[in-house]
């Protein structure tokens, strides 16, 4: 007599993801810090590193989970089902080429798993600073064994942090009563609003890949990522891989007003 598949449950699901980026981080080391200084930036380097990485991530699915999908591997499903095809796996190999291609340890990659195009778990790891970041969707999040609590600091202050894009003072004229800094990788500065080390981020030229993972981990903490216009953000509508033009702000709702009232964009 057949037997039918023993489907995992979302606890076997996410210690795997989190066993698999370890490892992925493992293989990335190789890699970083390796890349030419002039020119100050080694595509090539990156390039490897990032075929690499995707490979070595399709064979450890194939081996696990065989009828799972790979985003940008596998064409997209259509409509729901209950088989293995439902789980829709979301890998993004390098998160801060820059920095990764000249050492600096701010940088890292992304693992999402959705089940039917709906978020179940993210994770995004730091293998140079050995920092983990992960959540079941709608549950609590944490930074490695450490549970993640959003501290409402009240008002913006001058002990206020805002993380944004390099090119930033190209697009917007700031009145932010504390510091701006761009440390080069978005997945870090989403995580680094979740903790509550920033107040807000503000992100730009990103694509569904980039944000399947931290996405969950903002929402698990309470955060929310919003238009440059502070209206709702819906990562869904992105999912065949259209870049995203809008520049979008990762914060608290009680801080979404009081920093948007600090941009003005330059025409």
């Amino acid at each position: 007599m057949a037997h039918s598949a023993v489907v995992p449950d979302i606890g076997a699901l996410s210690s795997f993801a989190m066993q698999t980026i370890r490892q992925m981080g493992d293989e990335a080391i190789q890699f970083y810090g390796r890349g030419r200084l002039h020119p100050p930036f080694d595509q090539n380097l990156v390039t490897q590193a990032e075929l690499h990485l995707n490979n070595s991530f399709q064979k450890a699915i194939a081996a696990q989970f065989p009828q799972h999908q790979i985003y940008g591997r596998d064409p997209l499903g259509e409509g729901y089902t209950h088989g293995a095809k439902r789980y829709l796996w979301v890998f993004d190999p390098l998160d801060g080429v820059d920095n990764f291609q000249t050492r600096i340890p701010i940088w890292g990659m992304s693992l999402a798993l959705y089940e039917n195009n709906w978020p179940v778990f993210g994770c995004f790891y730091m293998p140079a600073t050995n920092d983990l970041f992960y959540a079941v969707a709608e549950q609590q999040a944490f930074w490695n064994e450490r549970p993640l609590t959003l501290v409402d600091r009240g008002d913006l202050s001058q002990e206020s942090l805002m993380l944004t894009f390099s090119r930033f003072h190209q697009h917007y004229r700031s009145q932010f009563p504390g510091k701006i800094r761009a440390l080069g990788s978005t997945g870090v500065h989403a995580c680094y609003v979740a903790m509550g080390r920033a107040d807000a981020a503000i992100v730009a030229n990103e694509s569904f890949k980039d944000l399947a993972a931290v996405r969950i981990i903002v929402e698990s903490v309470g955060a929310k990522i919003y238009r440059a216009d502070g209206s709702d953000f819906f990562l869904g509508d992105y999912v065949d891989g259209t870049r995203i033009d809008d520049h979008l702000i990762i914060t608290t709702p009680s801080n979404a007003e009081s920093v948007l009232e600090c941009l003005q964009a330059i025409q």
